[in-house]
């Protein structure tokens, strides 16, 4: 999956296009829900030195936001790290094209839900 891809995939499932918030950063791109304005995805290219890795190739990344319940074991597959330059307790970053494809659309899902807008109840 390229980042193209990806953000392809994540408009026509969520009808969300990215947008930059940083002009300094033209390629780092932030999808959002479009009611709370919350993010639910963070689209980057890092070092892989960065997320702990030896080299200096340049990765791109989707930070996604996780359960933090299973932060500790889903960071040992394949592709998946840390979150790089967010809450580590609550974000991770998956490396696109290093991650399987199935695995990141559902991750994606789940940062989608956790970012969702609480429904209130009313009070009887």
């Amino acid at each position: 999956m390229t980042k193209e891809e990806l953000s392809k995939y994540i408009f026509d499932t969520y009808g969300v296009s990215g947008d930059n918030p940083w002009p300094k950063y033209p390629d780092n791109v932030v999808f959002r829900h479009t009611n709370n304005k919350k993010w639910f995805g963070l689209l980057m290219s890092v070092l892989e030195s960065r997320l702990g890795e030896d080299g200096e190739r340049m990765l791109d990344i989707l930070n996604v936001k996780c359960d933090p319940l299973i932060i500790g074991s889903i960071t040992k597959e394949k592709g998946i790290y840390p979150s790089y330059h967010m809450n580590k307790a609550h974000w991770i970053s998956i490396s696109i094209g290093d991650a399987d494809e199935e695995q990141t659309k559902a991750l994606l899902d789940v940062s989608y839900e956790l970012t969702k807008p609480k429904i209130k109840r009313k009070k009887d």
